[in-house]
């Protein structure tokens, strides 16, 4: 039996009443939509209750905000009001209680006008147990206590002077936006955005052949304006957009005090340049247009410029005149004033000439000009010695891209999908200026039983580099045996298949397969060849109709090998990386009291190892295994206390432990000729409890 929803029902009677005498119609100015999508008045939720966690880690605060052993505050919701006329007003809030605090807001009028304004916090950590003998970490000047310098770092008093560092910032970013629907099919926008990061982050300073860790300043602002207008009416669509970018970075340079016995007399100070401010600017324009009901036609033009003039930094900070290093004054000039202007193009063709077909043309440029002058500077090599001058080298990138496609269902079962993509760059200050790329690639999904649907794809690329030379304009030149990555000519090879089958209604599995490979079969020097194999497969059970569960599998293997040369000629070495990745999670969800008491857990189990090998003439050893292992048991419940009242809870469970060679074991004072933060490939043990009430209203 076919049923109708009120709202049709309204409209029908709406009609037959326009075909009636005036004096049958029905007087509807009291009728009342009750089922309307958008009830009036005012409705939200309200979230609050506290949380528990056991242990500090800055590892397990990252993107979480649950860095600090401790009570936190579980806050958070939302209103969402409604009025005559189209008014509206909603706001969202989560996670006020922690590092990780949001809202959003929005109000206005339906179909006429809106206003909205957001506000996001997210923290970021970049090493656990880092410690620090500078004073000053988180300023742009960074000085030593007492005992320093000294000869190695054995003979530094870092018993006395370590302490510890926090390595992390936060970005915060507020947004504010309009919209509002114009005359004659026109509509208009305005949006405003700040970024802002405060914090530190590590960074190395170096003299000849010592080096320390540090903490560099971050204190960046980007601003960002965007004012559209859009135009819609009949075939026709087009819109015209201005975009401001505005980058400052705060100090111009951090400053560090050398904790090493100066190998050249003044050598007591290091610099190094912090981001420079900058500004970009681009207009941008596109139009659309419904050639007929099967063949559309579109395109976009962006025109950009980017502007950086901050004053250079002095070539060196050591004003010893036995070193007789370069001043500022031996810089022709005072800042780079540099100019880059981009160009972005992009025509697009949509066709159904037939039923079950569907064909895609569309051609892409991009270019990016580096009008920056070129001058000379001189170089000052590990802060003892003048080096033979360097120019700044302006590059420039040309991509012309092109893709055809076409989708088509043969059968009824049967839908292949196909095309070829065309990509050509051309480069300048490059060993290789030209490179093109052609890929042919395809897709077949094959509905093979009503509960069964395969799906099957294969793709080929090839690059060619054309005339492989060796630049001269960055100093030495480089091995002419040696292939860059991004250059070399290369054949890339992809297949996949994946199953998805609904046994019954109350189980379906999907499972699948990917394989790619990447050969550099002209490369001597350099990566030869990238192999990536991926298994995974799902399934999700109602074992009733009060419990769901879900689980999931994955396999991931990584394998690469490349060449060099210690000789500066034929290959002499050999490294391989191997790369192995597996993740495996089981969730259910029940409602043990139908609307009143829901349960779910969620378990993540997951593991990766990378093996790294080099092999000479003589017999080496490899790397020790770098490896990480990552265990998560989420359970949350809620219990519906009354209509507008209910008590929510979760516990989590997270242990995290990573072994990698290049940190661990490396304490402050282990290398003789660096001072390092000594901090350990993360560990931690963290378990979090939060219970709230929520009140609906």
């Amino acid at each position: 039996m076919r049923t109708h929803s009120p709202l049709f029902l309204l409209a029908a009677l709406g009609a037959l009443t326009l075909a009636l005498p005036a004096a049958a119609q029905v007087d509807t100015s009291q009728w009342k939509c009750t089922k309307c999508p958008y009830p009036k008045g005012t409705q939200g939720t309200l979230e609050v209750g506290a949380g528990y966690t056991s242990d500090d880690s800055t590892t397990f605060g990252n993107y979480t905000g649950l860095d600090q052993k401790g009570a936190h505050l579980v806050l958070g919701g939302e209103v969402r009001h409604r009025g005559e006329g189209g008014y509206f007003a909603e706001l969202t809030a989560s996670d006020l209680g922690l590092d990780i605090r949001s809202f959003e807001g929005r109000a206005g009028r339906e179909g006429l006008y809106s206003l909205s304004l957001g506000y996001a916090q997210i923290p970021r950590y970049f090493a656990e147990g880092a410690r620090t003998p500078f004073l000053g970490n988180g300023g742009s000047t960074l000085t030593l206590p007492a005992g320093f310098p000294a000869l190695t770092t054995g003979a530094m008093p870092l018993s006395a002077t370590l302490q510890p560092v926090e390595l992390g910032y936060d970005t915060s970013r507020f947004e504010l936006g309009g919209k509002w629907v114009g005359m004659e099919d026109w509509t208009y926008a305005v949006s405003l955005r700040r970024d802002v990061r405060d914090g530190t982050r590590p960074t190395a300073g170096s003299f000849f052949s010592t080096a320390a860790n540090l903490a560099q300043q971050v204190d960046q602002t980007t601003d960002q304006l965007e004012v559209s207008a859009s135009y819609a009416k009949g075939p026709w669509q087009g819109s015209v957009s201005y975009l401001l970018s505005s980058f400052r970075g705060g100090d111009a340079a951090l400053t560090w005090a050398n904790p090493f016995t100066p190998v050249v007399p003044g050598s007591t100070q290091g610099q190094l340049a912090q981001s420079p401010d900058n500004q970009f600017h681009q207009l941008s324009g596109s139009i659309g247009y419904q050639i007929s009901p099967t063949l559309r036609a579109s395109a976009d033009l962006a025109v950009g410029q980017g502007r950086q003039d901050e004053t250079y930094l002095d070539p060196t900070l050591n004003t010893s005149p036995a070193a007789g290093l370069p001043g500022r004054g031996a810089l022709p000039v005072q800042n780079l004033d540099g100019l880059v202007t981009t160009l972005n193009f992009n025509a697009k063709l949509t066709a159904a000439p037939m039923a079950g077909l569907r064909l895609l043309a569309q051609y892409v440029r991009d270019v990016r000009d580096n009008e920056t002058s070129v001058n000379a500077y001189p170089q000052v090599a590990t802060d003892m010695f003048v080096a033979p001058t360097r120019s700044n080298t302006p590059f420039d990138i040309v991509s012309d891209r092109i893709k055809l496609g076409a989708d088509y269902r043969a059968i009824e079962n049967v839908k292949l999908n196909g095309g070829l993509d065309w990509d050509q760059r051309e480069r300048n200050f490059q060993e290789a200026t030209t490179t093109r790329e052609t890929t042919l690639w395809g897709r077949a999904t094959w509905q093979a039983l009503e509960p069964l649907a395969l799906t099957f794809n294969l793709a080929y690329g090839d690059r060619n580099a054309g005339d492989y030379g060796t630049t001269y304009w960055f100093g030495s030149p480089q091995n002419p045996l040696m292939r860059k990555v991004n250059l070399a000519p290369r054949e890339r090879a992809s297949a996949g298949a994946r199953a998805d089958w609904a046994v019954n209604d109350q189980v379906s599995v999907g499972v699948g397969a990917d394989w790619s490979n990447d050969d550099y079969n002209e490369t001597v020097i350099g990566l030869n060849e990238s192999k990536t194999t991926n298994l995974y497969a799902d399934l999700s059970v109602a074992v009733s109709e009060n419990l769901r569960v879900h689980t999931y599998v994955q396999d991931e293997n990584i394998e690469s090998r490349q060449t060099g040369s210690q000789s500066f000629g034929a290959p002499d070495w050999t490294g391989k990386v191997k790369d192995h990745f597996t993740v495996f999670g089981i969730g259910f969800k029940q409602a043990v009291i139908p609307d009143k008491l829901d349960i779910g857990a969620d378990l993540t189990y997951g593991r990766s190892r990378s093996e790294t090998s080099v092999q000479t003439i003589m017999v080496e050893p490899p790397f020790p295994n770098a490896s990480t292992s990552l265990d998560r048991f989420k359970l949350y419940a809620s219990y519906k206390l009354s209509d507008k009242m209910t008590l929510k809870g979760s516990y989590w469970y997270e242990h995290y432990s990573s072994a990698d060679w290049r940190v661990d074991g490396v304490a402050p004072a282990t290398l003789y000729d660096y001072l390092a933060f000594g901090q350990q490939a993360p560990r931690y043990n963290v378990h979090v409890l939060q219970l709230a009430l929520r009140y609906s209203f």
